[in-house]
């Protein structure tokens, strides 16, 4: 018979959401999932590093992680650009000296178009940042992760627009997640002998600049709502849970899971 793995105590159960002494690189930090992210990690013990292609956006959210007395770094970063993520994570490793958690929010839902007259150049550019540019934080956060001897956590940004077509012109961006939670799944089993976890969020929609086009369409935004069981669109708050719980060590035995935070939206 197999030895039982030792149980925790209850005072280490208590400490398993505790994120002090981890290192978090968050892309898009500048935006507003980023930051409420990056916010929630510092909140629970983490210093961060906030990458975003517009460095001046990243002040307010380097001040909140400040202000919760953890380090903060900001830098420019071009998530789809292969040296300049490749620098930034060297750049992260002189900083902190190592790096736990990456978080993979930069992304763009492009202009929503009918597929039968979409650009595609601009279909193009959706699929560059949101896949390609998630490989490539995931990619080098991989790299240093084996090279430090093994675990660590990646969470990538999906959608349930990555499970569901949706009438709303959505041929780049859901094609977009789609790819993203199948990468998800395929780092998560190639990575899963280095302890490295690989996890998605997928949230419904929620109110950016991003989703202001849809806000701003009464109609559209019906659509939308039927479409939630619960009848709302998620709020930042919603997202912070799960994000820590998959940073942590609560969730070392889950990997490859596109966790929907989405009001009931796939389930319904």
């Amino acid at each position: 018979m197999a030895e039982e793995t030792p149980r925790k105590s209850a005072e280490e159960l208590k400490k398993i959401f505790d994120l002090t002494g981890k290192v978090a690189v968050v892309t898009g930090a500048g935006g507003t999932l980023g930051h409420a992210l990056a916010k929630g990690l510092a909140a629970f013990g983490a210093d961060v590093a906030c990458w975003d292609i517009k460095t001046d956006i990243m002040e307010d959210v380097v001040a909140d992680i400040k202000g919760l007395g953890r380090k903060a770094t900001s830098s420019g970063v071009d998530v789809t650009d292969d040296a300049t993520v490749k620098a930034a994570m060297e750049g992260v490793i002189k900083d902190f000296g190592k790096v736990n958690i990456m978080v993979t929010v930069a992304g763009s839902a492009g202009n929503r178009q009918p597929a039968e007259t979409f650009d595609i150049d601009e279909w193009q550019k959706v699929m560059n940042i949101n896949v390609r540019g998630t490989l490539l934080c995931a990619k080098y956060a991989g790299a240093e992760y084996i090279k430090q001897g093994g675990g660590g956590k990646v969470i990538t940004i999906g959608s349930v627009r990555g499970f569901l077509g949706h009438p709303g012109g959505y041929a780049a961006y859901g094609t977009s997640k789609g790819a993203v939670h199948l990468l998800t799944k395929q780092l998560a089993t190639e990575w899963a002998k280095h302890k490295i976890n690989v996890n998605a969020i997928a949230p419904s929609i929620f109110w950016t600049p991003l989703t202001q086009q849809i806000k701003n369409d009464p109609e559209m935004v019906k659509i939308f709502m039927a479409r939630i069981p619960m009848g709302r669109a998620a709020e930042l708050d919603d997202f912070v849970g799960p994000c820590v719980f998959l940073a942590s060590s609560a969730s070392d035995y889950v990997t490859g899971l596109i966790l929907s935070v989405d009001g009931g939206a796939v389930a319904g």
